[in-house]
């Protein structure tokens, strides 16, 4: 007959082989997540697509972590990484965002002909950008559009990626990268497209996708010809140059800045 002693050792043996089971399983998964973040992040700057990937993935790792923590009580939680460093920018202009969406893409009102600059007056520092409006007429024309009705200002750059490429992303208000101004329009300027340093380019969920966001590139990249490049930075690549430096908020290759990049103002002027 088995004493309790023996039954108690039996079930604490179990337990534990469980808790080892679901820690290497859980162990497998990050390694898998990690390695399809990275090759999402090689490929993709997407309104949504790549962050819903890895929020997914995070969302199954935190199920199982709170199911070890639930078989051992004594176990410690898992503390996610912050990056530390002192943070070197502004603290951003008074004010807050003002929510304003739109039925349908403005009428068109630039002068494609022209030559036009945006500027954007950030927490590290302003940078500026020479729009294409020959190759993006339409793109330019909704930049110009919602940069008169202050749609940009005080929203945060929500979303870094850094290493093979490194790029900043805007222009969502909500700043959880799914906001947009109500309206989308088609691409442009794709046939060829490249993405060296200092190009500005429309992200997106897919053709025919682009609303307000928009990301900076600070290194070339290899990203395939599906985003709307609409202008490139003629000052300031230094202070794309620092924000990248400065790392995400969380250490990872994907995620927040470290630095609170705020967008004071957004302005688009035509140039004399």
């Amino acid at each position: 007959m088995v004493s309790k002693e023996q039954r108690q050792r039996h079930l604490a043996r179990a337990k534990h082989e469980r808790q080892q089971l679901r820690r290497e399983q859980s162990r497998a998964r990050a390694k898998q997540r990690n390695s399809l973040i990275g090759a999402v992040v090689a490929v993709l700057v997407v309104a949504g697509g790549g962050t819903w990937i890895a929020t997914a993935m995070n969302d199954d790792d935190k199920k199982s972590d709170a199911t070890n923590a639930a078989d051992n009580p004594t176990a410690m939680p898992t503390e996610q990484a912050t990056n530390t460093a002192p943070k070197t920018c502004a603290a951003p202009a008074p004010g807050d965002v003002v929510p304003q969406t739109f039925p349908t893409a403005p009428a068109m009102t630039i002068d494609t002909k022209a030559a036009y600059d945006m500027v954007l007056k950030t927490t590290c520092g302003d940078i500026t950008i020479a729009l294409d409006a020959a190759k993006a007429p339409k793109t330019v024309n909704s930049f110009n559009f919602l940069a008169e009705k202050k749609y940009f200002d005080h929203t945060s750059c929500h979303r870094l990626t850094t290493g093979a490429m490194a790029v900043l992303q805007c222009g969502d208000p909500t700043a959880s990268g799914s906001g947009g101004p109500g309206y989308q329009f088609e691409d442009e300027n794709l046939n060829g497209a490249t993405y060296p340093a200092g190009t500005v380019a429309m992200a997106n969920s897919g053709p025919g996708t682009n609303g307000s966001q928009f990301f900076l590139v600070k290194e070339a990249s290899g990203l395939p010809p599906n985003y709307t490049p609409f202008g490139r930075i003629t000052g300031g690549m230094e202070v794309l140059d620092k924000i990248v430096s400065s790392g995400t908020a969380d250490l990872s290759s994907d995620g927040a800045p470290h630095e609170n990049v705020v967008l004071n103002s957004v302005t688009v002027a035509k140039k004399p």
